[in-house]
């Protein structure tokens, strides 16, 4: 081990918790609920989670694993391959308990990311049995610092009856003071909280909890799992410079200044993408108010355009990950980490002004948008927090693509087959085709805005004759019920969203 796990563990009497992996699973059971640290591949508990796995393979062992978002180091895959996820909660990116949740063997709650400690808290749902939780180090006092994601691992420790801590020592010690813990009172004497600048810090540093709560110490040397975001291509180039031309017709009208709003974006390459856009824009002194700081966050600090970013995990690629935690040092004082309920809570998301910048599976042309199910029953990943943002949020803008598989798929259907989002939380829609701006409009006019300025050819064109036909039949959202669905359908049963005539052209 690569420096002396006793610096890290500061309160000498829980240093005889130390112990296996395995010695520290049994204190999970069957049927237990068990809360683990990671959002986003971030800060996730590592190494108890195999030895889960590795007991279930020799007897019964099923429980129901609650995290912050997903985790990475194939944790999802390991428990899922071994049987010991019963339900999951709330959100998860691995395609292998994706398989599982859509076969019916794992049932997945998915949840808005800021909701699922105020469900425990309220006992509205079963309490935590025993919380995992990685760190830093453990202060004299007992109080847990937590990694490169808070998340909902302070209210697990806080709310469970027993805790084991993984001591990574691959995680750098100067992470310590970048995190800030704040937890909300219980309802109805609740008082706001207090953050009125992505700057404040308003919580302690590290999860305060009765030492005694902690039965078992783990030390690890594994590392996060990097991000597996793809680099930015034309199309996302595309949809960048279409909200930065945006932007500054907002700041020319004076609804906007030059350093514009606080910004938050969703994980995944087309947001990440889409903010390294703003790198050559013309907006100085930006702020984040987030989730996940990926890439373009400290791209944007490098390049000057960013003063501050607030967010609940730093998930990054394997390069900017070395260059990042190497120099953390460098940002540290422009950073802060809190508990997911803070970060996406709709309190505060609401004083700032947030400008929500989230990614759509696909929209439909009244500007209502799903974010998690493929052609309506498929799971993908979750709502995350995009719901939290968009409902929330000064402005609510939803990106896509505007054509998938080759253009067998259209990312604008006249119906989509589930709604996240609806189109009263829908402010902006774009694609690399060009931008609606859906503020103010009525139905009909809001069709007409998504399929003039987002939608691709030949699309555009059976979208139009949808509209004309629909709106010949009347009501203030015009559909033709019998076709509504029958893109899906047609993709379903052919692979393709276009009509025969029309894919033959394309073929040509």
């Amino acid at each position: 081990m690569r420096d002396n796990f006793h610096d890290r563990i500061r309160l000498p009497s829980l240093r005889e918790k130390v112990t296996s992996a395995a010695a520290a699973a049994h204190w999970v059971r069957d049927g237990m609920t068990v809360g683990m640290s990671g959002f986003t591949r971030a800060g996730d508990a590592k190494v108890v989670p195999l030895a889960l796995a590795e007991r279930a393979r020799h007897e019964q062992l099923k429980i129901t694993l609650m995290t912050g978002a997903s985790l990475g180091n194939d944790i999802d895959k390991t428990l899922t391959e071994a049987g010991v996820l019963a339900r999951r909660i709330p959100f998860q990116a691995d395609p292998a308990l994706r398989s599982a949740i859509n076969r019916g063997e794992v049932m997945f709650v998915d949840q808005h990311l800021s909701e699922t400690v105020e469900l425990l808290r309220t006992r509205q749902m079963a309490p935590i049995d025993v919380a995992i939780i990685e760190a830093i180090a453990i202060t004299e006092t007992g109080a847990i610092v937590p990694t490169t994601s808070v998340g909902n691992s302070a209210s697990f420790a806080i709310l469970a009856d027993k805790v084991i801590v993984e001591i990574n020592l691959t995680q750098s010690p100067e992470l310590e003071g970048l995190h800030d813990i704040f937890i909300p009172k219980r309802r109805p004497q609740r008082e706001p909280i207090p953050i009125m600048s992505v700057r404040d810090r308003v919580g302690t540093t590290a999860i305060e909890i009765p030492p005694e709560k902690i039965v078992a110490i783990v030390i690890t040397e594994k590392a996060d799992s990097s991000s597996n975001i793809l680099p930015p291509d034309a199309e996302t180039a595309q949809i960048a410079g279409h909200l930065v031309d945006f932007f500054k017709n907002e700041v020319k009208q004076g609804r906007l200044t030059e350093s514009l709003l606080p910004l938050q974006a969703g994980i995944g390459t087309i947001a990440n993408a889409v903010l390294a856009g703003f790198i050559d824009s013309p907006f100085e002194h930006l702020t984040m108010y987030s989730e996940v700081l990926q890439d373009s966050t400290f791209d944007l600090f490098d390049a000057g355009k960013l003063d501050f970013a607030s967010g609940s995990s730093i998930t990054l690629s394997p390069q900017k990950s070395r260059d990042v935690f190497a120099n953390i040092g460098r940002y540290k004082d422009r950073l802060v980490l809190r508990p997911q309920e803070v970060s996406n809570h709709p309190e505060v998301i609401r004083r700032l002004g947030i400008i929500a910048l989230n990614t759509a599976l696909e929209a439909d042309i009244y500007g209502n948008v799903n974010s998690t199910h493929v052609l309506g029953t498929h799971m993908m990943n979750g709502i995350g927090g995009s719901g939290d943002f968009a409902r929330n949020a000064y402005m609510a803008i939803f990106a896509t693509k505007s054509l998938a598989k080759g253009g067998d798929i259209s990312s604008i259907v006249p119906m989509v087959s589930h709604v996240d989002h609806n189109e009263h939380d829908v402010d902006i829609l774009v694609t690399e085709v060009g931008l609606a701006d859906l503020r103010g409009l009525a139905p009909r006019e809001r069709a007409r805005a998504i399929i003039g300025n987002c939608v691709a050819e030949p699309y555009r064109e059976m979208l139009r004759d949808y509209v004309e036909r629909a709106s010949r039949r009347g009501g203030q959202t015009p559909h033709l019920l019998e076709e509504a669905f029958s893109w899906h359908v047609r993709y379903r049963d052919t692979s393709s969203m276009l009509l025969p005539l029309e894919e033959a052209r394309l073929r040509a």
